[in-house]
């Protein structure tokens, strides 16, 4: 076990985490009870929401059920499993935290590659819109997040340290770059050089010189679907943004704050998303009005003449 510490680490006590692990956990619960829900009705509601945009949708809520998970468990080990001190058991809880980082980060990429797909380059290549192109772009970027992380078991940058989490320590720089541009920045960048590429090109042809210049119901539908997407990675982004801002800082408050603003993130996009998806809204109305009792209308009966 290596037990050196930096001043920051050594600054922490294991109380420290009581407030900000109690939150987080609470609301990862929430944000895996939201997962689980969306992920039964879309696979219920037949044909509706069979599309490849709410496969997706799924593939996220997956990720994001994980990373709840692994968080907590991280959390209960740092708190209540404290006889735990291998630093080979704590390397792969980093390495299974920082690969269910990385798979939120990446099924947004593969949505915005898939709204790619279907904005741009549909009209030539169908197939690219396929449920089996679709699955294909899922077992590559579960392969990706799978192999990423592996510098937290094949190093030795991450120890175990009694009053910190299983991450990669700052003073091991060259690690904490790789770990902030593999897992967060190089998929975050990639998705909003995307949508910005489809965003300009579904603008430049809703504005088309022409006596036809209406944008069409797809155009339309585009900009909606992007808009909503956006919206959804933007809040993902907030939560990232104590982290980034601990890398540059070192500050003990904005690492006890980041531990909440991620999973707080994850529960307020999936809350996000239900509301922003005109189809799983529709989905849960109707099904909250199967649910009630129907009023049961008796007929009236009518006299007639003869019966007067």
């Amino acid at each position: 076990m290596n037990s050196t510490l930096s001043p920051l680490e050594a600054s922490f006590t294991i109380s420290d985490y009581y407030i900000a692990c109690s939150l987080s956990s609470v609301i990862s619960l929430i944000g895996v009870f939201v997962s689980i829900s969306v992920s039964i009705l879309v696979y219920r509601t037949k044909p509706r929401l069979h599309t490849v945009r709410h496969l997706l949708i799924c593939n996220t809520c997956v990720a994001s059920i994980l990373y709840c998970i692994v968080q907590t468990i991280n959390y209960i080990f740092l708190i209540f499993l404290r006889t735990e001190t291998s630093d080979v058991g704590c390397r792969w809880r980093g390495y299974f935290a920082y690969l269910t980082i990385a798979a939120v980060t990446y099924s947004y990429l593969i949505q915005a590659i898939s709204r790619f797909f279907i904005s741009v380059l549909s009209s030539q290549y169908r197939w690219l819109t396929t449920f089996k192109t679709h699955y294909i772009l899922i077992f590559l970027q579960w392969l990706t997040i799978v192999i990423i992380p592996l510098p937290s078991i094949l190093t030795n940058d991450i120890y175990y340290r009694p009053t910190s989490l299983c991450w990669v320590p700052l003073k091991r720089f060259i690690h904490v770059i790789y770990s902030y541009s593999a897992y967060y920045i190089v998929p975050t960048s990639s998705v909003c050089i995307v949508y910005i590429f489809i965003f300009y090109r579904v603008k430049k042809f809703s504005h088309r010189p022409c006596a036809f210049a209406r944008p069409t119901n797809k155009e339309k539908r585009d900009l909606e679907l992007l808009r909503n997407i956006t919206a959804l990675l933007f809040i993902y982004l907030l939560g990232g943004i104590p982290s980034i801002l601990f890398a540059i800082t070192a500050s003990k408050p904005i690492y006890l704050l980041s531990l909440v603003t991620m999973s707080l993130s994850v529960a307020i996009e999936k809350v996000s998303m239900i509301m922003l998806d005109r189809d799983i809204r529709q989905a849960i109305m109707k099904l909250l009005l199967s649910t009630k009792p129907a009023l049961q209308v008796k007929p009236i009966k009518r006299h007639t003449c003869n019966q007067l």
